[in-house]
């Protein structure tokens, strides 16, 4: 920006000079913490921003979205924290995708990533703060223009106002003046009670192109004289390649090259099928190892080992635990057993690569670009300077596109072409060659004294890690660009040895139920199965752990399922807040249909609160779940019925997993495959749902996750209340 102070001077014939002598757009940044990088486009005497608008003199206002859009909303709830501060329509703003650049990193990871639902948390100060900033330097403008002192401007959708008179200028007609002004780095922000969106917009702005088929995703990527690609992998665990034969495939037609490369046997031809043809004539011979012989109880009997012969590591120990349950009248113990599960996104893995002597172009589905980066430049050797990511939408995330492998495969490939190169994973190599979220088991015991109060807890986890999977590419993208491959590797080694990974006990150390004694131990056990992050991540296997045990425990002490909890909640306000509202509205206690049983489950994770109270019954021996009542407490709503929404997903995302979710393995291999053998809930099988948001005037939390780890443990509970069958694995199956 160039500093310009107000001059009393201006007259209208300069403010129309400079109208019209303007570069005809205005770039406004804004001082923002933890950046050193200025976007490209950006100009060079620009504040180091995080996010940014962009005006232009034919009315356009545009943001750069620094977190990727895939299906949660982040377009429509960054445009709306904007514009509350720039006095600007939402739905008029149009958002672009944020380039690779430290500007954009996420400040709780270090990473350029969307994940952990975090988006509208840690963009709700700074992104308001660039509106503000905005509104600011228009504030500035319109006051010269007029002659009078600031205070006499005010603002309204993109105008500003004289008051006491009719004068109005439209943000648009000001650009030039703007753009010659400086703007406050540190600017006031709205009250609460002062907000005119925030709270109350709900307009998607990705809904028309979404429903139109406007939008471009991953696999829509065309570039000109572009080749397809599909890989053949390994068909076990640990398996290399040893040899292939590929004659007979490399004589059909279309088919440009077959040739093996370290991510397996890749296949280019004019089109994706007759990629995906030659692939299935390829022969090819496969060297196993003691990995390939893996199977699903193999896995589990490791971690009964773990926790047979190992003490794990201590992540919570609470009062003297042995000498609580020496006291008890009775001691409840239970193991429960969580399933490996698949992310089955909607769109598979893709990605297009176009490699020059001195320029890499990746288009993907990524919800970390400058990881993509790092991996790019791995696999292509080229520097940093020279790998451009163009982040597409995304169909569905869910944590896999935090992993880069289809990244990877694709550059390799593409490194033999002086085209461009498509690389499709087929539904089938998408679920047989995920990174799934980790499978896991749990021993838990709880003492109870004669009158069923609880006293002592202890929780036990046999898991894998996921940075132990996932520290090298991700230290990678934070080491500086020169830094060799090899010494990321070692870093990353030391950085999951050294780094505190809650991916295993999230949802478990925090437990808010109030006991005299509580312990928590995790034995790491890492059978060598790929894994990543997963919605919910250990929330998901650890939120039905804890709320099915603390039901089993309401069920011993002869208590009813609510009030047991709500005794246990006296310093979790917010848990028994949510508990009652979602009992309220369901008639927790009062008749239900016959057959017809209530369950419920409350929980936390990232920042919100969710009880979930599950009406269910068994129909010919098959699970239906008929209305789920939802509770949730985020803070202070942005856009309300993508809350609404991201409950909703969240659930339906849950409720497949619960009764559904399971990937096993028999002899190194995955055994399933599509939709037929891994199936998604169903439109006739999806219940009801009914969502209750607080209101709060505290600050945004997470919505994109934590309607998840409710769903399985209320429906379980409820399942007991129906059959008396207590389900202590998932996916849950009645005897």
């Amino acid at each position: 920006m160039i500093d310009s102070p107000l001059n009393p001077s201006l007259n209208r014939r300069r403010f129309l000079k400079v109208m019209g002598t303007g570069s005809g757009g205005l770039m406004l940044a804004f001082h923002l913490p933890g950046c050193s990088q200025i976007p490209p486009g950006q100009q060079e005497n620009s504040l180091r921003p995080n996010a940014w608008l962009e005006f232009t003199s034919q009315g356009a206002c545009v943001l750069t979205l620094d977190r990727v859009e895939m299906g949660q909303g982040t377009m429509t709830g960054m445009a709306t924290l904007l514009g509350e501060e720039l006095d600007y329509d939402p739905s008029r703003i149009e958002v672009v995708f944020a380039p690779v650049g430290k500007a954009y990193v996420q400040p709780d990871f270090g990473l350029q990533i969307t994940g952990g639902s975090t988006s509208i948390s840690s963009n709700w100060v700074r992104l308001r703060e660039a509106g503000a900033s905005g509104r600011a330097v228009f504030v500035k403008a319109a006051a010269e223009v007029w002659q009078v002192d600031q205070s006499q401007v005010r603002t309204a959708n993109g105008v500003c106002f004289l008051q006491g008179s009719d004068k109005q200028v439209s943000y648009a007609d000001l650009v030039a003046l703007a753009a010659t002004l400086s703007a406050p780095s540190s600017p006031e922000l709205k009250s609460a009670d002062q907000f005119r969106y925030i709270g109350k917009h709900n307009a998607r702005l990705d809904g028309r192109s979404k429903s139109f088929g406007l939008a471009d995703y991953g696999i829509d990527q065309e570039p000109d004289d572009l080749l397809y690609a599909v890989l053949i992998r390994a068909p076990r665990l640990g398996s290399t390649l040893k040899g292939f034969d590929a004659e007979a495939a490399q004589r059909m037609a279309g088919v440009e090259r077959i040739f093996a490369c370290d991510a397996g046997i890749a296949v280019v031809a004019q089109s994706y099928w007759q990629a995906r043809k030659a692939a299935e004539q390829v022969k090819a011979d496969w060297q196993t190892n003691e990995l390939s012989a893996l199977s699903t109880e193999q896995v589990f009997a490791q971690y009964a080992t773990g926790l047979d012969e190992e003490s794990g590591d201590s992540v919570r120990d609470d009062g003297d635990l042995d000498e609580v349950l020496a006291t008890a009248e009775q001691l409840v113990e239970a193991e429960y057993r969580l399933p490996y599960l698949a992310h089955a996104t909607m769109e598979p893995q893709n990605c297009t690569v176009w490699i020059r002597e001195d320029r890499c172009d990746v288009w993907a589905p990524t919800q970390g670009p400058d990881i993509a980066r790092y991996v790019a430049r791995r696999a292509s050797g080229l520097s940093e300077s020279d790998i451009h990511i163009h982040t597409t939408f995304i169909g569905g995330g869910f944590g896999r596109r935090l992993s880069q492998d289809y990244v990877n495969e694709a550059v390799l490939i593409a490194k033999e072409f002086d085209r461009p190169v498509k690389l499709i994973w087929s539904r089938e190599e998408d679920t047989r060659y995920d990174l799934y979220r980790p499978a896991s088991l749990h021993r838990l015991k709880a003492g109870l004294d004669r009158f069923g109060k609880p006293l002592g807890w202890h929780h036990r986890i046999a898991a894998p890690v996921v940075l132990d999977h996932y520290a090298k590419d991700a230290s990678g993208a934070m080491a500086p660009g020169w830094t060799p491959p090899a010494i990321v590797n070692f870093s990353s080694n030391f950085a999951s040895w050294i780094t505190p990974d809650t991916s295993a006990i999230e949802g478990a150390e925090d437990l808010p139920y109030d006991f005299s004694a509580i312990a928590v131990d995790h034995v790491k056990v890492d059978p060598g199965v790929p894994i990543s992050y997963w919605r919910a991540v250990g929330h998901s296997f650890n939120g039905f752990v804890v709320e099915s045990f603390m039901d089993e425990l309401a069920e011993k002490a002869g208590e009813d399922a609510l009030s047991f909890r709500l005794k246990r909640l006296q310093n979790f306000p917010r848990h028994q807040n949510v508990l009652k509202l979602a009992a309220e509205r369901a008639g927790w206690g009062y008749s239900l249909p016959e057959g017809h049983f209530h369950g419920l489950a409350v929980h936390k994770s990232f920042g919100t609160v969710v009880a979930e109270i599950a009406e269910v019954s068994v129909e010919q021996g098959r699970i239906r779940v008929h209305k789920v009542t939802c509770a949730v407490d985020c803070g202070q709503v942005v856009n309300p019925d993508i809350v609404v929404a991201q409950m909703e997903s969240g659930i339906i995302f849950g409720l497949t997993a619960a009764l559904y979710g399971e990937i096993t393995l028999k002899e190194g291999a995955v055994e399933q495959s599509n939709f037929h053998d891994y199936p998604m809930l169903r439109m006739n099988e999806s219940p009801d749902i009914e969502v209750i948001v607080v209101e709060s005037q505290e600050s945004p939390t997470g919505v994109g996750e934590p309607g998840l780890p409710p769903i399985a443990p209320a429906v379980a509970n409820a399942l007991y209340r129906a059959t008396g069958q207590r389900l202590r694995s998932l996916p849950l199956r009645l005897a």
